[in-house]
């Protein structure tokens, strides 16, 4: 029984049987032997077991342990998270809804994605050096339990996510079916997929993460190809305003902006004397490369659609599959083959993202580490079929605004703190082997000691007192503050720089009256 991690970044040297071992062994530590609930899961894990589905806890892990050398990785594994038609959504709402050009919103894309990128890269940095998930170095700062209220933000900006990868795939299987699957139908296929990817064990997840992007990229360039020519009609959108390049901005920054909070999730097996500098780079090219030509894809489909009809008919009926259904329409069974093979694509996102909501389960309940993290996704996936089913497929675009109303300045405000407690407070130091060399080292000792941890009074302070700057300058559709009605969606900016600034003297205060 390994972790996800593990199989995605084993090193050659290491055998399986090896790798098994340390996952029972680190199940052991995770579980007490006497709780109540490891008679239930007993015969369960007992099954699970022999075909290393994995079921480990939230524990940091220790020096010796963090072996992996495999870096390039790294990329792989955020590359194929994120080379799935779920960017080419995203970018379709540059000209859709805030009327955009083709040129104009790539160069938005552009522009925020490589800026964005840059704080899940940054805190990607910390895995192998610190060895704890990236929920767990949050209670260094937010505190034993204060850290809920980012963990409850968290869940629910990764459930959000796969819920309208789920409406988006399971649009791709309808428009191919003829008529026999229903959206709904197809949305419970791909909810159900992406479930047991999450159940396979490191073998299958660590192959999969690290090719799954290679039919991904050769089946969007198929589809890209075959709509070449009508992608080339343009239409002439309006003159937008000014506030429309930065509300769109900020729409891009939702997009890469949450990574952060899960950034450490997929790092901590490696080697911690691996560059910073290199961890950053595969971060950031992995995240930012196949997002950038997605989004601008999206955004080439939306400025044709009024002047290719068949293209607005399909999208009328199933969005993004309908479109990409009648891109390859010319060439017959074979283009339905692509649109299935596009749909799936989306599964290397639900599996990492399902890992991710399992792990903010588990940090969210205390109890909850003596549960098996395959529990929480059957529990996820329950809630995310009649949810997606009922509510987010009626109307995507709109629940897809509203969703990126939730996730943008929170995320940022998070990130603000997380970047200036480590710079800051922790002096980018961390501890080795369990000595700590410094008093704010990241200590394995006490991250689950609420004693021993910051209470988290400054770092909710900050992020409460960001609001007063960020609800004027924030542009949603059911609100727009007086200053977004001129700049246009400043918020997740206002909210990092801003939580950032007023954590330093709230910090200092709280480490001054309680000495942690």
């Amino acid at each position: 029984m390994t972790d996800v991690e593990q199989g995605k970044m084993l090193t050659g040297r290491q055998s399986h049987s090896q790798v098994a071992e340390e996952g029972v062994s680190h199940l052991k530590d995770t579980r007490e032997p006497t709780s109540r609930t490891s008679g239930v899961f007993e015969k369960i894990e007992r099954v699970l077991r022999k075909g290393r589905v994995e079921a480990k806890g939230i524990h940091p892990v220790p020096v010796e342990d963090r072996t992996s050398t495999r870096y390039w990785n790294i990329f792989t594994v955020w590359c194929s998270m994120n080379t799935n038609i779920l960017g080419v959504l995203f970018g379709l709402l540059g000209p859709q809804v805030y009327g955009l050009s083709l040129r104009d919103s790539a160069l938005v894309i552009l522009f925020f994605c490589m800026l964005s990128t840059c704080a899940p890269a940054y805190l990607a940095t910390l895995g192998p050096k610190t060895g704890m998930r990236q929920m767990i170095q949050a209670r260094y700062s937010f505190g034993r339990y204060l850290v809920s209220i980012p963990v409850l933000l968290n869940l629910a900006t990764l459930t959000g996510f796969i819920i309208i990868i789920c409406v988006i795939g399971g649009q791709c299987l309808s428009a191919i079916s003829d008529g026999y699957l229903t959206p709904n139908a197809g949305i419970v296929v791909i909810s159900l997929l992406g479930l047991l990817i999450s159940f396979c064990g490191f073998r299958v997840l660590h192959y999969y993460e690290t090719y799954a992007f290679i039919p991904a990229v050769i089946t969007i360039a198929i589809a890209t190809g075959c709509g070449g020519s009508d992608l080339k009609k343009q239409a002439e959108p309006p003159s937008p305003g000014a506030g429309q390049y930065v509300t769109y901005g900020m729409v891009v920054a939702s997009y890469m902006i949450p990574w952060a909070a899960i950034a450490s999730d997929l790092t901590t097996y490696f080697d911690p004397r691996v560059p910073s500098w290199r961890v950053f780079a595969y971060t950031w090219s992995g995240l930012a490369l196949p997002t950038i030509l997605l989004m601008t894809l999206g955004s080439a489909i939306a400025g044709a659609l009024p002047n290719v009809p068949e293209w607005q008919t399909a999208y009328d009926e199933n969005l993004v599959g309908g479109i990409l259904a009648a891109m390859l329409k010319p060439t017959g069974s074979f283009g339905k083959f692509v649109v299935a093979v596009l749909a799936l694509t989306l599964l290397g996102n639900t599996a990492g993202t399902m890992y991710a909501i399992t792990l903010n389960f588990q940090t969210l309940v205390p109890w909850a580490v003596r549960i098996p993290r395959y529990v929480f996704a059957v529990v996820v996936t329950a809630i995310i079929i009649p949810v997606a089913v009922r509510v987010v497929s009626a109307n995507l675009l709109l629940s897809l605004e509203n969703f990126i109303a939730l996730i943008g300045y929170w995320s940022a405000a998070y990130t603000g703190i997380a970047v200036v407690e480590h710079v800051v407070f922790r002096r980018k130091y961390f501890s080795k082997s369990g000595k700590v060399p410094y008093p704010d080292a990241y200590d394995h000792a006490i991250w689950s000691q609420a004693s021993k941890l910051p209470t988290g009074l400054a770092a909710i302070g900050a992020a409460l007192l960001s609001c007063g700057l960020l609800v004027p300058c924030m542009a949603q559709v059911w609100f727009t503050g007086p200053i977004a009605k001129t700049t246009g969606d400043l918020g997740f900016e206002v909210a990092f720089v801003l939580s950032a600034i007023l954590y330093v003297p709230l910090r200092s205060i709280e480490r001054r009256w309680i000495g942690r």
